[in-house]
């Protein structure tokens, strides 16, 4: 994390030379102010003012730092979470040089894309994390279909397909303090207005974009918003413990249930299995080839044809 906030101040003249090379000497976090300001200044494509406008949310995105280009969102928003960044607050770039999703995979993030990350101090323990990003899931979802498209499904644990190509992913984080959760970082990246011939040709056949299934472009910053807006609802539900609704909602839209995955978990051989349904703690049931039933809590389930 130091070396990318380094970068990103150097990169807009914050630093020197002369200064980088004391910086060994130095604490990182006493820039918080400077890295603040550079997500206040204005931006091209994606605008803080647009975003605001008719954001219809208490307290998410109330503070919205929005920058040009960063290494990614959700290591400039950990480093504002460690410094007090207030819960709700919202780390945008116009484009990404070192996205990441699960187990550190690239996620390929130009202009034309949303690349945010939200801050939330939710004052929960590690077991409720699957359920964050399955929450998450939902309130992407949701602000697809108020675009205009019906036909968004979630795939287990952190996708959002559209005619069975990916379109967003979820990347949640926790920031941790003496093994105390002090805030949870939630990425989010939707493939918005991008060209897909612009990905990288071993993921073209599998991903698709808003402005693809609309037949047209669908505003960032209005999509922005949208997501903010379900997230807040969610969230709510989240903080009281309603969780049978989120589960339910995701439910209506799994992509996973019913199909046939081959299950990744850190630690333990693959194996094939059949996809039951999900726990209410946000664990995946699947019903291996013997007929016994396993909860996978973390890795992946690659739907197999």
């Amino acid at each position: 994390m130091r070396d990318e906030i380094i970068k990103l101040l150097k990169k807009e003249d914050k630093l020197s030379e002369e200064t980088i090379n004391e910086l060994k000497d130095i604490n990182i976090h006493d820039f918080s102010n400077l890295v603040e300001e550079i997500g206040k200044k204005p931006t091209e494509h994606i605008k803080a003012s647009e975003i605001s406008k008719d954001l219809d949310t208490e307290w998410v995105g109330k503070n919205l730092y929005v920058f040009n280009e960063v290494s990614s969102t959700n290591t400039v928003a950990k480093f504002l979470a460690m410094n007090d960044a207030e819960s709700g607050s919202v780390v945008i770039s116009e484009k990404q040089t070192a996205a990441r999703g699960r187990s550190g995979k690239a996620w390929e993030s130009p202009i034309g894309g949303v690349w945010l990350s939200i801050i939330v101090k939710p004052n929960v323990d590690y077991s409720k994390l699957p359920l964050i990003t399955i929450a998450t899931g939902v309130a992407v979802a949701k602000a697809i279909e108020r675009t205009g498209i019906t036909t968004s499904e979630i795939k287990w644990p952190n996708d959002i397909m559209i005619h069975d190509k990916k379109v967003c992913g979820i990347l949640t984080e926790a920031v941790t303090k003496f093994n105390t959760i002090e805030s949870v970082i939630i990425g989010v990246g939707i493939d918005a207005n991008i060209d897909i011939s612009d990905f990288p040709e071993e993921l073209q056949n599998g991903t698709t974009t808003i402005a693809e299934e609309l037949g047209r472009k669908e505003d960032e910053n209005v999509l922005i918003r949208l997501f903010l807006e379900e997230f807040e609802k969610i969230s709510k539900e989240f903080t009281e413990e309603n969780y049978e609704s989120i589960l339910k909602d995701w439910r209506k839209r799994s992509y996973s249930v019913g199909k046939i995955v081959e299950v990744r978990e850190p630690f333990n051989k693959n194996y094939d299995a059949y996809v039951v349904g999900i726990g209410r703690e946000g664990a995946l049931i699947v019903e291996k080839i013997d007929g016994t039933l396993e909860k996978v809590i973390s890795g992946e389930c690659i739907i197999k044809n």
